[in-house]
């Protein structure tokens, strides 16, 4: 008896130059056809153009459906065995496949291109077919997106013959962005099972460290964390209450210990020029000016700021964002939003969430104020940023305020060269906070001017930088 094997396809296209070192980055020779042998089939490589201007690899997932079915899933009934889009539709066996046949490059290690490796790469990823199960495209857009890719999905035809019937639950979907080839297949490998909502083994404990290994940096501030762990997880709500326990500990960590490294040291520097009443002074008076009435407060931590926007009535509606649930619980002990008068209790909401990441809930706004946060990250994220906050939130202006390295030289109790908390990523000069800001805001339709904060030193400046950002 003749059984018909079928498969699956994922391509990965870059126009880097020379585009062949994608070959390098999968350790694969673009001359070659390269084969994996898996549990439940044969995973394929070839790469269908491989010039200096454009290169694509594309993997390919035979699957063989006896033995699918022969003791290699997790059973179920007759029906599920023999009538099945496991075969051909992308799922967990795409995920297994880019595991076995491109674990390498998902760890982000290259024998010969590490540098390259390391760096953001014009990427282009295809999955088809795709099923989009349980929220269709839009459910793509919500995972995809806020990670910075741009996402494009074309339906597949029941019956290309038969256009009358419809479109399937199948669509071939293409993502596209500037990232590092090892967080793309690492998105890929976790997501494709989220947005087939199924897997094809047994789900355990040691999928939840798998999830907690190859989320990290990620999935801890997702927007769609929840969902995202309760459909890898198979919703065994022991593993999904272990996998999110595991998720907040590492970021109340994270920022705890970002915290306890340098805020007092930080503090002792400026305290005797008051810098930080200062930057909140000039900050809320940025914003009435402005004609604001809706406040994004992003990077709020224990909310200062808030507090200071609470006591203006002209802000009717204020949002903190924070990432770690500990510090915005301190936000809300510090403001007392539980004994605060409900018409008061109204103006304001804190919400966890990443600077990062695109978000729905923080479209819509007059203004948001980013205080002191973008030196906190690091300078391969701010691309992300910018695309979250001045390409997706898009509020009507940006009040943005950093540390101005040049005036770092007044302050007698630092030592030459450092910085002013050991957490910060980089402080810029007056000449490089503007270059970067100009390029934003040309690249956004936002208009920037430059202002100063604190007494001015006459060669060196402010000690800290505004930049006050509005929309054309």
């Amino acid at each position: 008896m003749f059984i018909r094997k079928t498969s699956m396809l994922l391509t990965v296209t870059t126009t880097h130059r020379p585009a062949t070192d994608l070959g390098f980055l999968l350790m694969k020779n673009p001359a070659r056809v390269h084969e994996a042998e898996l549990p439940f089939g044969r995973a394929t490589i070839f790469f269908p153009e491989a010039g200096e201007d454009r290169c694509t690899a594309a993997l390919t997932v035979e699957v063989d459906p006896v033995e699918l079915v022969r003791g290699k899933g997790r059973g179920g009934g007759i029906e599920e065995q023999y009538v099945t889009d496991r075969p051909y539709a992308a799922s967990s066996l795409l995920s297994v496949a880019i595991g076995r046949a491109l674990g390498t490059a998902m760890s982000g290690r290259s024998r010969d291109r590490q540098a390259l490796a390391d760096s953001p790469l014009p990427l282009a990823a295809r999955i088809d077919p795709l099923p989009l199960r349980g929220g269709g495209e839009a459910l793509v857009r919500r995972l995809f997106e806020p990670l910075g890719y741009a996402v494009a999905a074309a339906p597949v035809p029941l019956d290309p013959a038969h256009p009358e019937w419809g479109d399937s639950p199948y669509a071939a979907v293409t993502l596209s962005g500037e990232t590092r080839l090892a967080a793309l297949l690492t998105h890929l490998f976790v997501l494709i099972p989220v947005l087939d909502d199924s897997k094809h083994y047994y789900v355990g404990e040691d999928e939840v460290a798998k999830l907690l290994r190859k989320g990290e940096g990620w999935l801890e501030s997702h927007p769609e964390r929840e969902l995202i762990v309760r459909r890898y997880l198979g919703g065994f709500r022991s593993l999904v209450r272990a996998a999110g326990a595991a998720l907040d500990e590492r970021v109340e960590t994270e920022a705890a210990d970002e915290a306890e490294a340098g805020d007092s040291a930080e503090e002792a520097i400026e305290k005797p020029i008051r810098l930080n009443d200062l930057r909140i002074d000039k900050v809320v008076e940025t914003l009435k000016a402005l004609g604001a009435t809706s406040v994004l407060d992003l990077g709020c931590g224990e909310g200062r700021l808030l507090r200071r926007l609470l006591a203006e009535r002209q802000f009717g509606r204020i949002v903190g964002v924070e990432v770690a649930p500990r510090i915005l619980a301190a936000a809300g002990d510090r403001l007392r939003l539980e004994r605060m008068a409900d018409l008061q209790r109204k103006r304001i909401a804190l919400l966890q969430g990443s600077l990062v990441y695109r978000d729905e809930r923080l479209m819509g706004f007059d203004a948001a104020a980013v205080i002191e946060v973008i030196e906190h990250m690091e300078p391969d994220r701010l691309p992300a940023f910018e695309a979250a906050l001045f390409g997706h939130a898009r509020p009507g202006a940006i009040v943005l305020t950093t540390p101005n390295r040049d005036y770092n030289a007044c302050f007698e109790s630092m030592a030459e060269g450092a910085m002013r908390h050991p957490d910060h990523r980089f402080e810029w000069t007056r000449g490089e906070f503007e270059h970067w800001a100009l390029g934003v805001a040309s690249a956004h339709g936002y208009e920037v001017r430059f202002e100063g904060i604190g007494a001015a030193d006459p060669a060196r400046g402010a000690p800290t930088q505004m930049g006050v950002f509005t929309r054309c």
